[in-house]
């Protein structure tokens, strides 16, 4: 009882570390599973056993027996079922062809790469080494994520590296799945015509119970005939049936067929996929902090002392200082990247959790099944996640630096709110050359803001999925334009830290604009006006406008006249180089006006006549 509690407490706490630290999760997990398993075995216990020993076909400890085998397949099963979940046809098509070319083309320079080096470097046999191939190709967006989150880059960079983490763990988990069912049914006659046979039924009938099973599952929730309250725990249910279906009808089908539901399940019409999506993303947290700490653990020394040899710093710095450069560079030969950005990328490639997960668990089948060089698989990756982990979470934020891809300025907006003020303001400013992204609840307002051609996400604002999206690292400007005071209060001391560097604001609340003694610091616009003048002024005037200035003078007569004028809200002032500064309702001052420059605002145009004879 004291092992599995200290296990689950062991893994949240370094979850929360590695939430702390900004390193990725599974970096903590298995050298907490390394410290209580094999470390702690050989230099730590009088009696020289594991603090927390799961044991693998043993009589004792907390899985005796083929049980950690069940509870890993299981475990893996869910979690790949989830990647399933977030992998769409849609993305495949607009993320790029640098993207696709990556996924593709990338993983296979990868596997014949890496498998090629692993033949001849630890003279494994072919089929083990490009097992050990397919395992290592995934990289995945749990551990690029936390590597990245703060370190400011162009949109472009950030989305190749964020698309190709989260496409590639299913692909790469099929092929090592795929591979390991070939190597199972295969045995010592290889490629006889039996293996093919025993191949083609596992794949039949993974991606059958995959498919049907899916459709099944989604026409029973949009029906309506699961309660909402059992939505969860059914599917969460249905994907082990599903699991467990398959591996009675074809043995070792059942990751294959767990990863094609979710595939399908993601790409169906599903009312709660996003709930859906929710309760999976927290029990895989649970199940990959509990998992790796055990997978971990359950190595002994000798499978580290494998490693102990001058092979294992070969394998590793050609795979990841030539094969991963090789397929980056052939992936993104004739686009628009350029040569420090593709540098960059070859740079950032940490193995994650799915290619540790399943080198474990098919790493100590193939044992059980006496297949030759087999020991080596499951050392070998984890070498390759650890170091990959600790190699990119330590150098990538300086490498970025050396080769220029580092912003010096982070000059992209997130407006919270995505009403029809918010899209203007927001188109206007992608027009002028800045990276906009609208963030509300209200799906209506995003599909509007899309039809736009901005960028826009529906996402509650309590939430922290917004803190981890990569693509958002070159933004610096935040502006709070919701109707809600309490929800712009939020989003300034939520997220100002991270997305307003440059400058965070929100509207002023209907309190704030009739005191004027009560201007907060971090007013936008104009103190006398908030979520209700303003909305109401864009249905009157939907446009943007802009008037060149003459001088300071001319632009402080203007703003004096926006204050007394109702149907007039200042919102920038643009420089002769299209440089955009946000004015803010506590501050309207200005140091100067130069030539060509311009107050943009909302409203009806001004009578320039009527201006010029005034002044």
């Amino acid at each position: 009882m004291l092992e599995l509690a200290g296990i689950i407490i062991l893994g949240i706490l370094a979850q929360w570390v590695a939430w702390k630290l900004k390193i990725p999760a599974i970096l903590p997990l298995i050298l907490i599973g390394l410290l209580v398993g094999p470390i702690a075995a050989e230099f730590l216990s009088e009696d020289g056993t594991k603090w927390i020993e799961p044991i693998w076909n043993g009589e004792k400890g907390l899985f005796p027996g083929d049980s950690l085998y069940y509870f890993v397949s299981l475990a893996i099963s869910i979690i790949l079922f989830e990647g399933g979940l977030t992998l769409k046809r849609s993305e495949i098509k607009t993320v790029g062809p640098v993207i696709t070319k990556l996924i593709t083309i990338g993983s296979a320079v990868t596997f014949f790469g890496a498998g090629v080096l692993a033949h001849y470097i630890f003279e494994l046999s072919w089929d083990v080494s490009f097992l050990f191939s397919g395992l290592i190709i995934v990289t995945g967006p749990t551990v690029i994520t936390p590597i990245l989150r703060n370190i400011p880059l162009k949109k472009d960079i950030s989305t190749i590296l964020k698309w190709e983490g989260i496409l590639i763990d299913p692909i790469g988990a099929l092929v090592a799945v795929l591979v390991f069912e070939f190597i199972s049914v295969g045995g010592d006659s290889g490629f006889t015509k039996t293996a093919f046979l025993e191949f083609g039924k596992i794949v039949l009938f993974g991606t059958t119970f995959g498919f049907t099973f899916a459709h099944a599952l989604a026409f029973a929730i949009n029906k309506k005939f699961i309660p909402h309250y059992l939505l969860n725990v059914v599917a969460l249910s249905t994907v082990l049936l599903v699991f467990v279906e398959s591996e009675l009808f074809a043995h070792e089908s059942g990751l294959l067929a767990v990863v094609v539901m979710g595939m399908v399940l993601g790409n169906g019409k599903l009312t709660n996929l996003k709930e859906l999506l929710y309760f999976k993303e927290s029990l895989s947290v649970l199940l990959i902090s509990i998992l790796f700490i055990l997978l971990a653990a359950n190595i002994n020394i000798e499978d580290l002392l494998l490693l102990y040899t001058w092979k294992t710093a070969v394998l590793f710095a050609i795979v990841v200082f030539v094969v991963r450069p090789l397929a980056v560079f052939i992936s993104t030969q004739g686009s628009q990247l350029t040569l420090n950005e593709k540098l960059f990328i070859s740079w950032v490639g940490p193995r994650g959790i799915v290619a540790a997960g399943i080198a474990s668990l098919f790493g100590s089948k193939l044992l059980k099944q006496g297949v030759e060089g087999a020991e080596y698989i499951t050392p070998l990756v984890f070498m390759v996640v650890l170091g990959t982990v600790l190699l990119n979470a330590t150098t990538a934020r300086l490498f970025a630096k050396l080769v220029g891809v580092f912003l010096t300025t982070s000059n992209g907006t997130l407006i919270v709110g995505a009403s029809k003020a918010s899209r203007l303001i927001g188109h206007y400013l992608e027009s002028n050359g800045r990276h906009v992204v609208l963030i509300d609840s209200n799906q209506s307002n995003i599909d509007k803001a899309k039809e736009l051609g901005l960028e826009a996400l529906n996402t509650d604002i309590y939430s922290d999925k917004l803190l981890d999206n990569i693509e958002l690292n070159d933004v610096g400007y935040l502006l709070a334009l919701t109707g809600s005071n309490d929800i712009n209060k939020y989003a300034i001391n939520k997220f100002s830290k991270q997305f307003g560097e440059n400058g965070a604001f929100r509207l002023v609340s209907v309190d704030e604009m009739r005191d004027s003694n009560n201007n907060p610091h971090e007013g936008l616009f104009s103190h006398t006006d908030d979520f209700a003048t303003l909305n109401s002024l864009v249905k009157k005037f939907p446009s943007v406008q802009e008037i060149e200035l003459k001088d300071k003078a001319h632009y402080e007569s203007l703003i004096e006249l926006s204050d007394n004028d109702k149907e007039i809200i200042p919102l920038f002032i643009k420089n002769e180089a299209s440089e955009i500064k946000i004015i803010s309702s506590y501050n309207k001052d200005v140091e100067e006006i130069g030539k060509n420059w311009h107050l943009v605002y909302l409203g009806k145009p001004f009578d320039i006549e009527t201006i010029a004879q005034e002044d």
